[in-house]
């Protein structure tokens, strides 16, 4: 059935996929020349041997409801969501602190970042965003650590000066409403332009309620999703209600607040000084996976949220170009970030509410230099980022007011953890057909995590540290022949050092599940083939990749023992015992097709489907390697003229069967059917026109059919029909 799915799903989405992402883009006859910014400088496309997807235009990235939605719709990436306030992207089978994160060219992925599902890209505000660019396959010889499965950098606006004798000001002004989150969200840009100075000021505030899912069900599974039943607080003790409208999740909206503050100073025109502040704050965030779970017919949890998320950058940008000189171009950042993230429960019918808090200083220094020759580009850099964590915890009697010690989720005495690395990427220009790209990255991460207080753990440990130098690198070669034919063939291998998270945390991954440190830990490495090309023409384009990844010493979550003990009480109920081990190897593979076509005078089909494939090999055989999606893509038809648009498209997920499930991962089986996660289509309309020159407004209606369906791994359900508006002008 899987096999018939996927060829079903490449047969119809042929003739439609997308490479190109606007009308100016399908028409082109050369798509080679798309400029991208994979490398770190402004790159043609048709040089690079990488798979690239490049995200463009405020439909795309700043009209959705985050960051992880623009992903979502795109159909560049599958996002799984554990709560309404999230999204943790997945590429090519791997998620989380395995995809690096960077935002205008700084490193989001920090020493705590878990190999789970993680929901940090929404503290990206996508209403200032510029343009994403996705990089698949290793990416750690520019990148680094982590960068196992790809990376995702994002690029915000940066001011404008002005291009008269005097200063204007402009900006604008963007609100968005839907129904089936209940979303009020708005934002102001500002920039103030003057000869050789700008600011740029953006504001947004975003406010979600409880989501609203698709009450359109599989006759199979007629209560997959349901929320029956709320919890409420009546006097001292909890009590289970039920819930009045059951496709309503109650317990999953919330509110943030992103503030961004930019100041160019550009003395001449080579020349850029930015200082780049960006401020994100949410409220309480609701896990609504665990706030559904269940025991002995009563719930678990009477409350359990992430508290408020803040995410604090200032960064100073040093960007030249058109020097004399070896080095023509040269890019310095340095950054520093405070993070600071909390998780609080509550057992139903408990007085025990307990809280543990992160808080994350991260100073990075980044330095990057390019050589132009006739046929030569050579990229030189260095990179250092230091995180340094605290992480504490107590436990709150909710009736008296007493407090009381409990295991905190990381190494509670000073911990730290460094980045280090000098890296070289080359490009040579064979002759107008042939383009090679290699490159080396010599890295060095050092880890030092103090256990102050044992008394509660009984750790048989007081200290881990860590070492671990890794060299990476990639080999590539291009063929672009003159009928805008181009094919890449690439090998490449990536890194990722153990972390904080990986290391010393002690976690409750589901009930009577109990994740312990483990301090011998080695880094993982992938290594990666791909043969990927794309062919454009007049009015069509057509592009696909296809790879094979061998993943070594991969760190799994499996049993474990804790002082001789497979299981021990933990939160008041005996835990069975389990920790992150170098305990496999595994293999991926997977393909991915996308071309666009236009039929009609400035009408196009369009579409991306994506196929991936993983298994693990321990002792005791070959498993399903957990973080594999199922196949999934978009598809659609769209329509532009001169004031306004049209486009009707569909997003798609395959089965993902109970057998091809990992039995101790991250894939979150007690959220799925008992046959797994049923396969879904959304039929989907969007209609934008310009009112006049300065206003712009939007409709779309989600999931017509109103169909009721869950992203694979996810513990909260996909909205149900959803009606938004849009509006934006320009001043």
């Amino acid at each position: 059935m899987k096999q018939k799915l996927i060829l079903i799903a490449v047969l119809f989405t042929m003739p439609y996929m997308v490479f190109a992402q606007d009308k100016k883009e399908i028409d082109s006859t050369t798509l080679s020349d798309v400029i991208v910014y994979a490398n770190k400088f402004p790159e043609l496309i048709k040089h690079l041997s990488q798979s690239v997807t490049v995200l463009k235009g405020s439909s795309k990235l700043n009209l959705q409801a985050n960051t992880g939605d623009v992903l979502i719709n795109s159909g560049a990436l599958f996002v799984q969501k554990s709560q309404q306030g999230g999204g943790s992207p997945v590429i090519r089978g791997f998620e989380a602190s395995r995809v690096l994160l960077v935002v205008d060219g700084i490193r989001m992925n920090n020493a705590i970042y878990r190999s789970g599902h993680l929901q940090n890209i929404i503290t990206i505000d996508n209403m200032i965003l510029n343009r994403m660019e996705v990089l698949y396959g290793p990416s750690s010889t520019l990148y680094g650590s982590d960068a196992l499965g790809g990376v995702i950098s994002m690029q915000t606006l940066n001011p404008v000066l002005s291009a008269k004798n005097k200063t204007v000001i402009s900006g604008s002004a963007t609100a968005r409403f839907a129904s089936a989150i209940d979303e009020q969200r708005g934002n102001i840009i500002t920039n103030i332009g003057g000869k050789q100075w700008a600011s740029l000021t953006s504001i947004t505030y975003g406010s979600f309620g409880d989501m609203l899912q698709g009450k359109q069900r599989n006759s199979k599974y007629p209560d997959f999703g349901l929320k029956p039943f709320m919890v409420v607080r009546n006097g001292n003790t909890d009590t289970a209600i039920a819930n009045p409208n059951p496709s309503k999740q109650v317990s999953s909206g919330y509110d943030q607040i992103d503030v961004t503050q930019k100041f160019l100073y550009q003395p001449k025109e080579n020349i850029q000084h930015i200082v780049n502040l960006q401020f994100s704050n949410s409220g309480n965030i609701p896990r609504y996976d665990r706030l559904t779970d269940t025991s002995g017919g009563k719930p678990v949890f009477a409350e359990w949220y992430y508290g408020p998320q803040k995410r604090n950058l200032a960064a100073y940008h040093f960007n030249a170009n058109k020097l004399n000189g070896f080095f023509q171009e040269v890019k310095a950042v340095a950054s520093y970030q405070d993070i600071a993230e909390s998780r609080i429960s509550r057992k139903f019918k408990s007085n025990n509410k307990d809280s543990r808090w992160e808080s994350i200083n991260i100073f990075g220094l980044n330095f990057d230099a390019k050589h132009y020759s006739k046929k030569d580009e050579l990229h030189v850099g260095v990179e250092s980022y230091n995180n340094f964590v605290r992480s504490t915890s107590q436990r709150q009697d909710i009736l008296t007011g007493n407090l009381s010690k409990i295991t905190t989720r990381y190494a509670d005495g000073p911990t730290k953890m460094s980045f280090n690395a000098v890296y070289a990427q080359h490009t040579l220009l064979i002759n107008d057909q042939l383009t090679l790209n290699d490159g080396l990255r010599l890295n060095l991460t050092k880890l030092d995590a103090v256990f102050a207080d044992t008394s509660l753990m009984h750790f048989p440990f007081t200290r881990a540290r860590q070492q671990n130098v890794a060299l990476t690198g990639n080999l590539g070669l291009v063929y672009n022949s003159s009928e805008n034919l181009r094919i890449a063939a690439i090998v490449s291998s990536g890194f990722r050092a153990p972390n904080v998270d990986d290391l010393s945390k002690v976690f409750e991954s589901a009930t009577g599940t109990l994740i312990v440190p483990n301090t011998d830990l080695k880094p993982e490495y992938t290594y990666n083939g791909e043969l990927n090309f794309n062919k454009s023409g007049k009015g069509y384009s057509l592009g696909g990749s296809v790879f094979y990844t061998l993943f070594r010493n991969a760190l799994v979550v499996d049993n474990f023992t804790f002082n001789g003990q497979s299981t021990i009480l933990y939160n008041g109920t005996q835990s069975e015992v389990f920790a992150v081990q170098n305990k496999a190897k595994a293999y991926l593979y997977g393909f991915s097709a996308n071309a666009a076509a236009t039929f009609a005078k400035n009408t196009s089909f369009e579409g991306v489907v994506t196929y991936t494939y993983g298994k693990y090999e321990d002792e005791s055989g070959k498993v399903p390697l957990d973080h594999i999606p199922p196949v999934y893509g978009r598809f659609g038809i769209k329509h532009l003229e001169k004031i306004w648009s049209a486009e009707c498209y569909s997003l798609f997920n395959g089965w993902k069967r109970i057998k091809d499930y990992n039995p101790n991962g991250e894939d979150n089986e007690q959220y799925a059917t008992p046959d797994g996660m049923p396969s879904w289509i959304t039929l989907n309309l969007r209609g934008t026109v310009n009112i006049g020159n300065n206003l712009m407004a939007q409709i779309l209606i989600e999931n017509i059919t109103d169909h009721n369906y869950r992203y694979f791994a996810s513990g909260i359900s996909a909205p149900g029909r959803n009606f938004v508006i849009s509006l934006k002008t320009n001043f």
